[in-house]
C-alpha cells in the first residue's frame, strides 16, 4: 500500500468496543464494509434498511445477516424508522441509505427525491428527543457542490447545487441537516455532521452504472466495456479510506462536539484521475480486457470536471487517506478476481480490512 500521507488518527479498538451504533443502508456496498469493520471493532451494530437490490451482494456473501441486529425497512417509512431507531437506543448512527446512482435518477426522480431528502429527515426526526445518540455522522456525496466544471477543488462552504435529480436531492439533504443540527439537535447535546466523499471503488459492489463493476461484469463475460465520457475527471478512492474517515470523523464528535458540520473525504485533490486512467489501470489486471472508449460522451447530463479540497478534514480531524489511485484499483481487481475463483468474500474483506489496519 502507497501512501499519501500518514493518518494521525485512526479506527480506535479500545474507543469502538461495545458502541451501540445504528447504521442505515448497511444492506449496500459501502454499509456492508462499515458493518464488516465496525464489527471487527467490536460494535453492536443495529442495521436499517431495504433488502439487498443486487446479486449477487456483498451482505449475502459475508453473512451479516447474523451478525448485526438487520432490520429490512425503508428509509421513508417515518414511523417504522423512529420506532427501530428508539429500540436500538444507539450511542452513534451512520446514515448511508440512500438512492445513490447519478442516471437512475434521471429514470426514478420523486424516488430519489424522497429517499434522499425525506428519508434523510426522518432519520433525523427519529433523533430529535432522543437521549442516547451523541454522534450522527450523515453521507451525502462529492455531487452536493453546484459544479462550474472548473480546475479548482471544491471546498466545504462552495454554493451547493444540483443538475441531476440525484446531485439535487443530496444537496437538499445537506441543508435539512443543518436545519436539524442547529434548529434541534445541536442543544440536546447530539453533533451532526455530513461526510461528502469522493467516487468510491472497491471489491463487492455490482451495482449498475458504476465504472468498476460495470468493467468486472464486462470483462468476466468476456464483451466489450463501453465507456460513455472517458475524459471525466473524479477524485477516485478505496472504500476504506473514506470509511476510515467516517469512524475518524465520529470518534472526534465524540469528544468534541463542536466540530460538527461538513466534510469532504477524498484523495489530494491533483491525484484526481480521469474515467480513462482508472479503467487503463484496472485492464492492466485483467487479461483479456476490452475497451471502447465514446468520446462523445452520449446519455444524460453529468459533470465532466469534479475534485474535493479536503484540508478541513486534515486540519480539523488529523486524517487523510492512505491508498494511492494505483493501490485502490489493484485492491479492487484483486478482490473480484479472488472472489471469481471461488475465495470467500468475508475472508477477502477481513483480509483487506487487516491490512488497512497495519498500515496506518
Amino acid at each position: 500500500m502507497a501512501h499519501l500521507g500518514m493518518t494521525a488518527v485512526h479506527p480506535d479498538r479500545n474507543f469502538w468496543h461495545g458502541k451501540r451504533v445504528l447504521l442505515t443502508g448497511h444492506t449496500g456496498f459501502k454499509g456492508a464494509w462499515l458493518t464488516l469493520w465496525l464489527n471487527r471493532l467490536g460494535a453492536k451494530v443495529t442495521g436499517i434498511s431495504l433488502p439487498p437490490n443486487t446479486s449477487p451482494s456483498l451482505f449475502e456473501l459475508t453473512g451479516l445477516q447474523a451478525s448485526c441486529q438487520s432490520h429490512y425497512c425503508d428509509i421513508r417509512d417515518a414511523q417504522a424508522i423512529a420506532m427501530l431507531s428508539a429500540k436500538a437506543r444507539p450511542e452513534i448512527v451512520f446514515h448511508l441509505a440512500a438512492q445513490p446512482l447519478v442516471r437512475a435518477s434521471y429514470q426514478q426522480p420523486l424516488e430519489t427525491f424522497s429517499t434522499n431528502i425525506m428519508g434523510s429527515a426522518n432519520l433525523l426526526d427519529a433523533l430529535r428527543g432522543c437521549d442516547t445518540p451523541r454522534v450522527a455522522v450523515m453521507i451525502t456525496t462529492d455531487k452536493v457542490y453546484r459544479n462550474n466544471e472548473w480546475p479548482w477543488p471544491y471546498r466545504e462552504n462552495d454554493t451547493l447545487g444540483g443538475h441531476d435529480p440525484y446531485s439535487a436531492s443530496k444537496a437538499a439533504a445537506e441543508i435539512v441537516i443543518e436545519s436539524y443540527r442547529k434548529a434541534f439537535l445541536a442543544e440536546q447535546g447530539l453533533a451532526v455532521a455530513s461526510a461528502r466523499a469522493g467516487n468510491v471503488i472497491g471489491g463487492g459492489d455490482w451495482s449498475v452504472d458504476r465504472l468498476i463493476p460495470d468493467a468486472v461484469r464486462a470483462w468476466q463475460a468476456g464483451t466489450t466495456l463501453e465507456i460513455r465520457r472517458p475524459q471525466a475527471v473524479r477524485p477516485w478512492q478505496h472504500v476504506l479510506d473514506p470509511l476510515a474517515g467516517y469512524l475518524v470523523l465520529a470518534q472526534k464528535l465524540w469528544g468534541d462536539a463542536g466540530l460538527a458540520g461538513a466534510y469532504n473525504f477524498g484523495p489530494p485533490s491533483q491525484n484526481a484521475a480521469t474515467v480513462r486512467e482508472v479503467i487503463e489501470l484496472a485492464r492492466a489486471e485483467h487479461a483479456e480486457a476490452k475497451v471502447r472508449y465514446d468520446e462523445e460522451g452520449k446519455g444524460p447530463h453529468e459533470a465532466q470536471w469534479l475534485t474535493l479540497e479536503t484540508a478541513k478534514t486534515i486540519h480539523n480531524l488529523s486524517f487523510q487517506p492512505i491508498l494511492s489511485l494505483a493501490d485502490s484499483v489493484q485492491l479492487t481487481m484483486e478482490w473480484y478476481r479472488a472472489q471469481r475463483n471461488g475465495t470467500d468474500s468475508l475472508q477477502l474483506c477481513t483480509q483487506q480490512i487487516s491490512a488497512y489496519e497495519s498500515a496506518l
